[in-house]
């Protein structure tokens, strides 16, 4: 099974930004894709960024240009960089990795954004 740990979480003001990392425990570029995505109360866990094992990337539509979705060979590391943070974007953010059928998710990261 394939562990992923998320960090980066945290309370920042409105304008700000944070950069999550997601902690691989194998080799990064074996997932089909890697992708992250949001959970806020009462809603289902929706994805945010993706990127597929060929480098192409998608984005939900409001944080399209404000996040960046990014992998380290080296570090078996992901990250989303979060920038121009709006209070709406508060939410827990989960990372996930899939490789051909299986998906493995971390425990998740909160994030905060007071206006």
């Amino acid at each position: 099974q394939v562990q992923l740990v998320e960090s980066g979480g945290g309370l920042v003001q409105a304008g700000g930004s944070l950069r999550l990392s997601c902690a691989a425990s194998t080799n990064i570029f074996r997932f089909n894709t890697m992708g992250w995505y949001r959970q806020t109360p009462g809603k289902e866990r929706e994805l945010v960024a993706g990127i597929t094992g060929g480098g192409s990337t998608k984005y939900e539509d409001s944080v399209k240009g404000r996040f960046t979705i990014s992998r380290a060979r080296t570090k078996n590391m992901g990250y989303l960089q979060m920038n121009n943070l709006k209070p709406e974007n508060t939410a827990v953010y989960y990372c996930n990795g899939r490789i051909l059928l299986r998906a493995d998710w971390g425990r998740g990261a909160q994030v905060n954004v007071c206006s």
